[in-house]
């Protein structure tokens, strides 16, 4: 049996990767909510901010928050040309909603095949944004990274709840969550809603994948795991609100890190589905749905 400070050393690690599951679990609600669609595609946008950050800060060698910057812009403009070429002429094709899922899923791997040709395929890490950690409580040592996480993901979610409830773009953007027929009806331009959705969500991802870098590695490999357990944290969440899923991923990333400490790393993504059928089964509409306010 493990001892109490593996566990507890562990359930800080896990809402350090639960904070990034929570990101991402974000960028899944706000398109699933904008237009019904599941991005599959959603992990890629991780992989790809932390790919930009590595070639800005460690080649290129620009200071972290410029290499930021311009990494999340080029993520979101990756989401918005993934939008306009393959997403939009589907959907005004009228396709059905499964042709558009999968059309997601083909794009996530046709950007992994051109990161390898681009890129290669060696993993890429660089250093943790604060240096000298980390820091000792007792017996258990809390990463610096874990803090800049924590406090991204709390500012990324103050933003979004005050963009979707206090700015017209984000009123517009729930209007067409709720009745995108009726929003059209309205004068909004319901297209550039679902353009402004997948900026948001690449976004997210990107910065996501800016955050965890630095604690373990980036590689082309890595878009398609962190979107399983991205997508699991919406449906534990309820893809209701921002709060939401970001507490379904804390929650998904506590309970993966505590199963590696009592049964060994193999189970992890046993667990993980585990938790996701038994919400499932109990939850249809995830842990929050019937409390959280669409966001």
């Amino acid at each position: 049996m493990p001892s109490s400070v593996e566990l507890i050393q562990s359930l800080v690690n896990g809402v350090g990767i639960g904070l990034v599951y929570g990101l991402i679990a974000i960028g899944f609600c706000v398109i699933y909510n904008a237009s019904g669609i599941v991005n599959f595609a959603q992990g890629v946008f991780v992989m790809l901010g932390g790919m930009f950050a590595y070639s800005f800060l460690v080649q290129i060698k620009l200071p972290l928050a410029v290499a930021a910057a311009i990494s999340i812009a080029l993520v979101a403009a990756i989401g918005v040309l993934v939008q306009i070429l393959v997403i939009r002429p589907m959907w005004q094709r009228k396709a059905p909603m499964f042709a558009i899922i999968l059309a997601t899923l083909a794009v996530q791997l046709l950007i992994e095949q051109i990161i390898i040709l681009t890129f290669g395929d060696q993993p890429r890490t660089y250093p943790e944004f604060t240096g000298g950690g980390p820091l000792k409580i007792g017996d258990i040592a809390i990463d610096y990274q874990l803090f800049w996480i924590l406090s991204c993901g709390a500012l990324m979610v103050g933003l979004l709840t005050l963009f979707f409830n206090k700015t017209r773009i984000g009123r517009a953007l729930r209007a067409c969550s709720q009745n995108r027929e009726a929003a059209a009806l309205l004068g909004i331009p319901v297209g550039g809603m679902l353009m402004l959705s997948f900026a948001l969500s690449a976004a997210l991802g990107a910065v996501a994948g800016i955050l965890i870098t630095p604690t373990q590695y980036t590689s082309y490999s890595v878009g398609g795991p962190f979107g399983v357990n991205g997508f699991i944290a919406a449906i534990i969440g309820g893809f209701g609100s921002a709060p939401a899923a970001l507490a379904g991923g804390i929650l998904l990333g506590v309970v993966q890190s505590a199963a590696i400490v009592l049964f060994g790393a193999g189970y992890k993504n046993v667990i993980a589905l585990t938790v996701l059928l038994i919400v499932l089964l109990f939850f249809p509409r995830g842990l929050f749905g019937g409390l959280a306010k669409r966001a």
